[in-house]
């Protein structure tokens, strides 16, 4: 069972892999909730999943690659990544990204 709320500063940040910070928010089994922070320049490699992800910029100007295309996000900005398709972010300046992952990405648990 997972929690069923999330408060601020209750959830610890942890490292990814390309330099970033993520925290879990909430999750079940069908979806997941993560927010990543970024300092200016940081990069989202791209890469693929088979998850559906539709993401909220909540702080800062993100340019976003989904499938080839590109376009500049700022707060308040949100764009979903079907199965499977190459995206990336690289953060135009200090920013968080808050993603939702269907289904729960087991490999952000470990």
């Amino acid at each position: 069972m997972t929690d069923f709320f999330s408060h601020p500063g209750e959830k610890a940040w942890g490292p990814t892999p390309d330099g970033n910070r993520r925290r879990v928010l909430v999750h079940t089994h069908e979806l997941m909730m993560v927010e990543f922070a970024f300092e200016k320049g940081g990069v989202g490699a791209l890469h693929s999943h088979p998850h559906v992800q539709a993401s909220y910029v909540a702080e800062g100007r993100f340019e976003v690659t989904i499938d080839g295309k590109s376009d500049i996000l700022e707060a308040g900005s949100s764009f979903i990544v079907p199965s499977n398709l190459m995206h990336g972010v690289k953060a135009l300046e200090a920013g968080r990204l808050v993603d939702s992952f269907a289904p729960c990405r087991p490999d952000f648990l470990a």
